[in-house]
């Protein structure tokens, strides 16, 4: 018993590094849902972040940004945040890593699609009206989340006349979707 213990502790300890770095990305939790805005500056009073979360306050521009079905991460002196929410150090180096920017101190924005995939990226004179646009000029099939699928029963055929012992098959209920959980 003690061999088995040990020898699936070691398993354990050894693949454990493996696995976490296959997916630890905090980007890989919006891959399909969403569409990650990245913010990275050297500081929180960076002209850049300041000017675009100025812009993000305005209601009319925080409508746009939720109804484009976006996410904003921030990394503001080496601290990560989504959504105003607090990321470790180790998701925050994640995300950097992810990202595989190379070492600068200019401030960036980056918006990421819903494949994963870098889609805009610019270091100077970024204005939210260009991030909207090159959302808005995605291909269709990236700007459309494809509907949750319900299984609808199938049109049921009459019975043949003088057939006995058939057994009609109970209609199912539509199926619904699982709930997203919420960061």
């Amino acid at each position: 018993m003690l061999i088995r213990s040990l020898t699936l502790a070691t398993l354990l300890a050894i693949a454990g590094p493996l696995f976490a770095a296959d997916g630890d990305s905090p980007l890989d939790m919006d891959k399909g849902r969403s569409r990650p805005l990245i913010v990275i500056a050297p500081s929180t009073v960076d002209p850049m972040w300041v000017s675009l979360k100025q812009s993000l306050d305005e209601p009319a521009n925080r409508k746009g940004f939720t109804d484009r079905n976006m996410v904003l991460y921030t990394v503001l002196n080496l601290m990560g945040q989504r959504e105003g929410k607090d990321l470790g150090p180790q998701d925050t180096a994640a995300l950097i890593r992810s990202l595989k920017l190379g070492a600068g101190s200019k401030s960036k924005v980056i918006l990421v699609g819903k494949d994963g995939e870098k889609k805009f990226e610019q270091s100077e004179n970024i204005k939210l009206e260009d991030i909207f646009s090159a959302v808005d000029q995605l291909p269709a099939a990236e700007k459309e989340t494809p509907p949750p699928t319900v299984a609808t029963p199938a049109p049921e055929a009459p019975a043949a006349k003088g057939a006995k012992n058939t057994k009609q098959a109970k209609s199912t209920k539509p199926v619904k979707p699982p709930e997203m959980p919420d960061d």
